[in-house]
């Protein structure tokens, strides 16, 4: 016999079945419930039992980074009930804030996007508030830069960004164009806990406006501005758009920016939500641009530029000891550039454009920008992690994080965005191929003039989310005290907070050793995937460029044994 699901329990999935909009999900819990009440088949309706109980023992929280959960039916998954809710949490919110009367509302290609940005403009419209849809599947920043174009009170973009083909996602701006931070997502989140059944959210059957290409140009003529007009376009690029929405944007983009049209990989080209030729769509995961690395084989480009699936986040890989083309490279005659290193790199070419303000990026990122903006005699901001906080360093003029995200124009998207990055690295190869250099050229140059500044990232993705949790506890209660024969000089924990950061769950140590100018560790909980990352840097000085070889040399061994020290620490397998 199966174990009898609990009276309550039964009584709330018989509910949520009864008002779940998508005859999809509605037959899947009800094929779910079926299973966990079937005495005949023990083994299958324990495991069903069990999966209703994980499905309906809480909701998925809506927080800073919005939503974002696995697809499926029931209050702890992505689907329409959930979506709906939330929509009318964010309406509430900006009524009885006075924020204004139009949402913008943009989606990605994944399964259920167009569905839930449709459910969230009938809601918006049900309210009494204007909609305005993006006319098809676009890259979130084009989301952001019409929030700001348009005036509007708010924005949504549905998209997972780089999860998991089964997992989607519910990002949400208000009017200054960034994503929300508290107390914003705890009002929404209130408005949403507040909700009783979805009777109760009025949904409109029509009403809503699609938006035209117009909005699409202005935000192509804003991008196009970043770069100079008269400036280098020698330049040949392999680009993928790793099965998402990126491409026709980005190539518009490069046309109209003078630069030849990229060479699109064919295996990558179209919008997938299945993403079948990876394991995840994130350019920074093992094997995502090997389809990108082959092509680059057989065209020879220049440099190679990836988006992650909804076009937020750019990757750029050079050639190896300058073998960009044939010759039966394969994959091996690339290298993928650290998020780290593309944002010196950005940050190096917009000094060289005479920008002023504020360089930002955050306390897991390396300590390189810092040194370039403090050289420039521009102000430098470090902020938690996401560009929820990053858009609010004050006069910001610049921010990335070392995931691959990258603000070059915050007056046009005040979000990360991976088409205007890759212009203005686009804008940088070609001005440095015009003189017969690199970009790992200038990377060389950075680093003898501010020191080598290696990074790594120690990334545990587990099944059990209090894999994580006993991690961090362990590191609390017996934190280290030397990593890689360097002396642990101070540690924060930075669920405390301090007067620079707000508290978040976090540990931070600073090492000290000989021949080393500074090291740094960052141990945190991922906000958007089941992962614990440890991010490592070591500061190396170089003392010319015939040294930087070996300085490098010793900066990865270094860094090999901190993430192999750090690992036994933690619990974890590295």
């Amino acid at each position: 016999m199966t174990q009898a699901p609990t009276t309550d329990l039964l009584a709330r999935a018989r509910t949520w079945l009864a008002e779940d909009p998508d005859p999809q999900t509605r037959e899947e819990l009800a094929a779910l419930l079926a299973r966990a009440e079937a005495p005949e088949v023990e083994t299958d309706g324990k495991l069903a039992w069990a999966e209703l109980a994980e499905r309906f023992s809480d909701r998925l929280q809506f927080g800073t980074a919005g939503l974002r959960g696995e697809l499926g039916a029931g209050p702890m998954r992505m689907n329409r009930a959930v979506v709906i809710r939330a929509a009318a949490g964010l309406v509430a919110y900006v009524k009885q804030q006075g924020l204004g009367d139009l949402v913008v509302i943009g989606y990605d290609a994944r399964h259920k996007s167009y569905d839930f940005a449709r459910d969230t403009a009938a809601v918006v419209v049900g309210a009494g508030l204007r909609a305005a849809l993006l006319p098809r599947p676009l890259p979130t920043p084009v989301l952001a830069f019409a929030v700001r174009h348009l005036g509007a009170a708010a924005g949504v973009t549905v998209t997972a960004s780089h999860n998991p083909p089964q997992d989607n996602g519910y990002k949400v701006y208000l009017g200054d164009g960034s994503q929300i931070v508290p107390p914003a997502d705890a009002g929404i989140a209130a408005r949403i806990d507040a909700i009783g059944s979805l009777d109760d959210v009025p949904r409109a059957a029509s009403g809503w406006e699609v938006l035209g290409e117009e909005v699409i140009e202005a935000y192509l003529d804003r991008a196009v501005s970043i770069v100079d007009e008269h400036g280098p376009r020698d330049l040949e690029v392999v680009y993928t758009p790793m099965h998402g929405v990126g491409r026709d944007t980005l190539v518009a983009a490069f046309r109209r920016a003078g630069f030849p049209a990229p060479t699109v990989v064919a295996e990558q080209a179209e919008p997938d939500p299945d993403f079948p030729t990876v394991a995840f769509p994130n350019p920074e995961e093992p094997g995502a641009m090997d389809l990108a690395f082959r092509t680059a084989a057989t065209v020879g480009p220049d440099i190679v530029i990836a988006n992650d699936p909804d076009a937020d986040r750019c990757a750029v890989a050079v050639p190896v000891n300058g073998n960009a083309a044939g010759a039966g490279n394969g994959t091996s005659g690339w290298r993928m550039l650290r998020g780290d290193e593309v944002g010196a790199l950005l940050g190096s070419a917009l000094v060289a454009k005479k920008a002023e303000g504020t360089f930002a990026t955050t306390i897991v990122s390396a300590t390189l920008l810092g040194r370039i903006a403090e050289a420039a005699g521009l102000g430098y901001a470090e902020t938690l992690t996401g560009f929820k906080w990053i858009s609010r360093a004050q006069g910001l003029r610049y921010g990335y994080e070392e995931a691959l995200g990258y603000c070059v124009d915050p007056q046009g998207v005040r979000d990360k965005d991976g088409i205007t990055a890759a212009l203005l690295v686009a804008e940088l190869a070609a001005t440095l191929k015009k003189s017969g250099r690199t970009l790992s050229d200038l990377l060389d140059d950075l680093a003898l003039e501010h020191g080598l500044h290696a990074t790594d990232q120690l990334s545990v993705r587990v099944q059990d989310l209090s894999l994580i949790a006993d991690a961090m506890r362990r590191l609390r209660e017996q934190p280290p005290t030397v990593l890689a024969g360097l002396r642990v000089t101070r540690a924060d924990d930075l669920s405390a907070g301090s007067a620079e950061l707000p508290p978040t769950d976090g540990l931070r140590y600073y090492l000290a050793g000989e021949g080393v100018r500074s090291a740094r560790i960052v141990v945190r909980p991922s906000g958007t995937e089941p992962k614990l990352k440890c991010y490592l840097e070591v500061v190396l000085p170089v003392a010319s460029a015939a040294d930087l070889a070996p300085v490098r040399e010793r900066a990865a061994a270094l860094l090999a044994t901190v993430k192999r020290d750090l690992a036994d620490a933690a619990g974890i397998t590295a």
